[in-house]
């Protein structure tokens, strides 16, 4: 329990940062810049690699967005990191509290147990809090990012066709590589830039990510397959 409390402060802090910094989701992949043209004549004709997160990431519609999501969702944003503020000044005496208690000659593990069960108790509700109040935030950069990527396999498509590129691989499937030298990522992304400069950044009334349109489908299609299969049984009991 002591190790897990221990821990309790930067586990809080890492989730919550995240959850009030809408751009620390994607920061790492905004900041990867995309990958130099391949030289000629140093590579085998019709292969290329691409990171398509990398791409999405640098693309002009994307990086804009970014930008103006903190503009238009700035009283969400405040809001998450006030009350981020609170929750962590609300958490730090209670774990400077457990620690202190953990390291008594003879501690009440009872005592101990609850404490942590009170820390944990509160992280849990103070991120599903945070996650609540930037939900329009997160729903923004899902409307977004499904813009782009309706773009992105004819952008690689029309990339791969200008490079006679007949196999394009993935970078986890790459074990080495030099000087970007199979990288197709700036073809892909001057190709994304055309067909999308720009998204549109707040999502329609209703809508919803394609993942949860996709399982709502896959369960609807699963109960019309249930609801035959139960009449037919019925009638067979009978």
């Amino acid at each position: 329990m002591n190790k897990t409390i221990k821990s309790a402060a930067l586990v809080a802090g890492l989730a919550l940062a995240a959850a009030a910094s809408p751009m620390v989701a994607n920061a790492k992949a905004a900041a990867a810049p995309a990958a130099p043209a391949a030289p000629t004549g140093s590579v085998v004709a019709g292969i290329g690699v691409a990171d398509f997160n990398a791409i999405i990431a640098n693309s002009n519609a994307f990086k804009t967005a970014e930008t103006q999501r903190e503009t238009t969702y700035k009283a969400q944003i405040d809001q998450a990191k006030s009350r981020k503020a609170a929750i962590e000044a609300q958490l730090q005496p209670l774990i400077t509290k457990y620690q202190t208690d953990s390291q008594a000659a003879k501690p009440n593990e009872a005592a101990l147990q609850q404490q942590g069960q009170q820390i944990q108790q509160i992280q849990q509700q103070g991120q599903q809090e945070l996650q609540q109040i930037l939900a329009p935030v997160s729903l923004s950069r899902a409307y977004v990012s499904e813009q782009i990527e309706d773009k992105l396999n004819d952008a690689i498509k029309n990339a791969m066709e200008k490079k006679g590129i007949t196999l394009l691989l993935s970078p986890d499937a790459v074990l080495a590589m030099t000087n970007g030298a199979y990288s197709l990522n700036q073809d892909i992304l001057n190709e994304l830039n055309t067909a999308i400069p720009s998204a549109q950044l707040v999502p329609p009334q209703g809508w919803e990510p394609r993942q949860v349109r996709e399982e709502r489908a896959r369960r609807a299609a699963a109960a019309g397959q249930a609801a035959p299969a139960a009449g037919a049984a019925q009638q067979t009991g009978r």
